[in-house]
């Protein structure tokens, strides 16, 4: 006894049963990201996404239900069961969005279904209408079957992947079971006309009237939905921007209200809610940069070239580089300056390092030409000397060799305590390597002589070894042969310190009757790097040698 029109109502509410889910689901997908009120606002919108679209679906369908009487609907209600479809995937979205668990979504699955039945029957009830209508069980608990499957499904699919292939599966599978459901509990109807009809026996808006508002209300509510969804996206966008260490501004025109993303209020030390102006920022900056800020600011507005600066905290010192541009609408007009804002403390750290580096590097080339220049001096004062008190190539040769080798040998030493010092007791051994260990005796504390101090200490050292091989302690290498006790103290309050050289047990030695390149050498060694004095003494027919002077840097040359 009744017609119901599928070709055209039938499809228009197909595909607004299934592009409501599609914008349902997109807006979905944002409450999983979200906290608190920002949370339970998404909800709410993708839950009046979702029960808006499936109330208009139906009623939509219903504008080509055809009793063969006039048909009322009562508004009280319709609204009843446009608020059940919204309430139900509010809650089915709620209990979804709190895990990934199947149990919890066959629950929402379930609530979502019994919604969607739910408002079917009220709506159904709100049909005024001089027929009457009954239900049989079977289609009834078919469609209502349909509902619930059909959910469960859309809802497990839209949780298994996020891809928007996946996601139009689950809207398509939502929709079409809507639509299933619908249809489905309209074939359970049986319609019953009264034998007797009594004009004006129905109440209730007509269906014109209905069909206007819910069309009005089926747009306005996924125009909507979309423009949340496009707001959602952008969001995403910016999380990532934020994710990459890259914060993001915006400075709308012409009232220059600044907007700063989370990355962007974590650089400048801005808490999340807490206001922030353009003043506020340039406030955070060191006064220096205020004059620069301004010139750079004032070109980017009139769009003369991109926002590009650095700038130094004045607080936290943490070094920011920003960068925006002039973004204008169609008609030319500028809307927002725009952009991002990155940390680069490290990089000005790290340049900052290599500029120390560099002073550093030419600290150290200068200070190892002076010393090549100090060691060729010495070299060169070695050649001199020894070559007048040679009498052949080869005694110069044989004279001049070991000196070098001394020489190399105090430059060894150096190179292993990285050519800044060397201890004292390291230079008398190193020069007592080739006699036995009993024929040095050497007592005395921790001593360090600055680079020059040592080499001058290692020559001189090297010529009292000689001359105690040639003629005193060290010239018998035998069984009861000499000794030298090499021992050194603080003498003084500012540091001078005495080192004697006592030889015992060699040949008598009496004091030289001119002064040979050995003495010269320790006199000039010792009153030039040293500061010092150098005494000789040959009584008792042994030689005893005091050094006098201070460990410490010495002047330059």
């Amino acid at each position: 006894m009744h017609q119901h029109l599928v070709s055209a109502f039938g499809g228009l509410s197909v595909l607004v049963a299934v592009f409501a889910a599609w914008t349902a689901l997109d807006l979905f997908q944002q409450v999983r990201g979200r906290q608190g009120a920002a949370r339970l606002a998404w909800l709410a919108t993708a839950a009046v996404a979702m029960g808006g679209g499936v109330w208009s679906m139906h009623f939509i369908a219903m504008l080509g239900f055809d009793p063969g009487a006039p048909v009322r609907y009562d508004l009280i209600l319709t609204l009843v069961s446009f608020l059940l479809a919204i309430f139900g995937a509010a809650v089915a979205f709620l209990i979804a969005s709190r895990g990934h668990g199947t149990r919890r979504i066959i629950l929402a699955g379930v609530i979502m279904g019994i919604s969607i039945c739910a408002m079917h029957y009220v709506g159904m009830a709100a049909v005024k209408t001089v027929v009457a209508m009954t239900y049989r069980p079977g289609p009834v608990i078919l469609s209502i079957a349909i509902a619930l499957f059909a959910s469960i499904a859309a809802l497990l699919t839209a949780n298994r992947d996020r891809s928007p292939t996946w996601r139009l599966a689950a809207a398509i599978a939502l929709g079409l079971a809507v639509v299933g459901m619908h249809y489905s509990a309209m074939a359970a109807l049986t319609l019953s006309a009264p034998a007797h009809v009594t004009p004006g026996h129905t109440h209730g808006a007509p269906p014109l009237t209905l069909a206007i508002g819910i069309a009005a209300v089926t747009i306005v509510i996924l125009f909507l939905a979309l423009a949340a969804s496009m707001i959602g996206q952008r969001d995403k966008l910016i999380s990532i921007i934020d994710a990459g260490g890259v914060g993001y501004w915006e400075l709308s025109l012409p009232g220059q209200t600044l907007w700063l993303s989370g990355r962007a209020r974590k650089y400048l030390g801005v808490a999340r809610g807490e206001p922030f102006t353009a003043r506020d920022f340039a406030d955070r900056l060191k006064p220096e940069d205020l004059p620069r800020r301004a010139e750079t600011l004032a070109r980017a507005l009139k769009g003369d070239g991109e926002y590009v600066a650095e700038y130094q905290l004045r607080d936290s010192g943490r070094w920011l580089l920003v960068r925006g541009r002039l973004i204008r609408s169609r008609s030319g007009r500028a809307v927002k300056l725009a952009g991002v804002v990155t940390d680069v403390t490290d990089r000005r750290q790290a340049f900052a390092a290599l500029a120390t580096s560099e002073h550093r590097q030419r600290l150290l080339i200068n200070e190892l030409n002076h010393r090549v220049k100090n060691t060729l001096a010495t070299i060169q004062s070695i050649a001199a000397l020894t070559a007048r008190r040679s009498t052949s190539v080869e005694d110069f040769m044989r004279l001049f060799q070991a000196r070098l080798i001394a020489l190399s040998d105090t430059h060894n030493l150096l190179t292993a305590n990285g050519w800044e010092r060397a201890p004292l007791r390291d230079l008398v051994q190193q020069e007592f390597r080739p006699f036995a260990e009993d024929q040095l005796r050497m007592e005395g504390p921790d001593v360090t002589l600055e680079a020059e101090q040592a080499l001058s200490m290692g020559l001189i050292l090297h010529e009292l070894a000689t001359n105690a091989v040639k003629y005193g302690a060290l010239s018998n290498p035998g069984e009861g042969g000499g000794w030298v006790g090499v021992t050194w103290s603080d003498i003084d309050a500012d540091g001078t310190v005495a080192l004697d050289w006592i030889e015992t047990g060699g040949p008598v030695v009496t004091a030289p009757t001119r002064c040979g390149f050995g003495s010269r050498l320790i006199d000039t060694s010792v009153r030039g790097a040293l500061k010092g004095t150098a005494t000789m003494d040959y009584a008792e027919g042994r030689l005893h040698c005091r050094l006098t002077f201070r460990p410490g840097s010495p002047a330059r040359a």
